[in-house]
């Protein structure tokens, strides 16, 4: 095993370094030592059919393949038909200008591995650069100068970073009767805008009896159990006080219709927010959400900041344009399906209870006069 162990580090060595003449030499008459039967047989046998494709020896290559071939072990035998489609692979002929050309002797192909240590070694003993052994000295810590900096950096870096401010508002329409709006704005980082204050305290104000959290660095709004022309008027309310704060005129048109199809209706919106005139806001994200009953379908053209799933849409608002949503769905009339189901259940009743009368009983009829 320990002979085994050295010819397989040697061969491999050889291998890793390009010396594939080498390598060939080195195994071949070592190699009848090892059986086909055992692993270190079909091991160095591998190496070598390697070496030889590198030299593009295919034929002898295809030589070791094939006694790899009728091996008793499957696993080799898998092997030995993935080198065999290596080798038979065509070649492709590659450009001159993919490859770099370097001058070298052919006569070193034939050189042993000790030829090319004894060379390493002295190449190594060169050195480039004057390195001593000598200390230079203990490691000295960063002046006072440059902590300053960096706290000056971080220090200014802050009141950056606490301006990002995201406004989320969400309308729930998935009960027509029932809408819910629930608005929530949220500090990305430690500290609020003073426009942020200032408006928290006007929206406590205009809705004392809506559900209102306030925290250190979020706000949230919700207005529950409303109907449409309540929830047009909530919606109109926060856009106008957020336009007055922010120094600029705002308008929001919201416009809806309806078709009936007897068992089902048809809802059409259309949202216009209009934020021509709001622009030097910085690092704000505005987002409106609506939640659905059934799927709905855009019907807009621009619908590049708009994304759409089975029961929500989320619409990124630009500031400084004009910004519109357009969508459809589809909804069940429960009042008239409700009636029809009533109806079909009398109509089957008053029918069981005429056949019934009309076929008789069993009992015995009194005599007639």
């Amino acid at each position: 095993m320990k002979t085994y162990k050295q010819v397989l580090g040697t061969a491999e060595l050889a291998l890793a370094k390009g010396e594939y003449h080498y390598c060939i030499q080195f195994l071949l008459p070592k190699i009848e030592s090892f059986p086909l039967s055992s692993k270190e047989g079909v091991n160095l046998r591998t190496i070598l059919i390697t070496a030889l494709c590198g030299l593009n020896k295919k034929e002898e290559a295809k030589t070791f393949c094939k006694e790899l071939l009728k091996s008793y072990d499957n696993k080799t035998r898998e092997n030995a038909k993935y080198l065999m489609e290596i080798i038979d692979s065509p070649e492709i002929k590659k450009p001159k200008n993919w490859n770099v050309e370097f001058e070298s002797d052919p006569s070193l192909n034939k050189k042993s591995l000790n030829s090319l240590r004894k060379k390493r070694k002295v190449a190594e003993e060169k050195k480039f650069i004057n390195v001593t052994d000598s200390p230079t000295g203990e490691t000295k810590p960063f002046q006072k100068g440059f902590s300053l900096i960096i706290f000056l950096i971080l220090f200014l870096l802050i009141p950056l970073l606490s301006g990002c401010v995201k406004v989320e508002n969400t309308l729930d329409i998935s009960e027509l009767d029932s809408i819910t709006n629930n608005l929530v704005i949220e500090s990305k980082y430690i500290k609020k805008f003073p426009w942020q204050i200032k408006f928290e305290e006007k929206i406590k104000d205009i809705f004392p009896d809506a559900e209102i959290s306030q925290e250190e660095s979020t706000f949230s709004l919700k207005n529950k159990y409303l109907n449409q022309e309540e929830t047009m008027q909530v919606l109109k309310m926060i856009q106008n006080t957020a336009g007055e704060l922010a120094g600029g005129s705002t308008n929001l048109e919201i416009i809806t219709s309806q078709k009936n199809f007897i068992f089902f209706k048809k809802y059409f919106y259309k949202v216009d927010l209009d934020l021509n005139s709001i622009k030097n806001v910085d690092n704000l994200e505005l987002i409106f959400k609506v939640i659905h009953p059934n799927k709905a379908t855009l019907t807009g053209k621009n619908n590049s900041n708009i994304a759409i799933t089975r029961n929500l849409i989320i619409w990124n608002l630009n500031l400084g344009q004009m910004n519109s949503l357009e969508f459809s769905f589809w909804s069940w009339n429960k009042l008239l399906i409700g009636i029809t189901i009533i109806l079909i259940i009398m109509i089957l009743a008053y029918s069981l209870r005429f056949y019934r009368f009309k076929l008789g009983t069993d009992l015995p009829q009194l005599p007639s006069k």
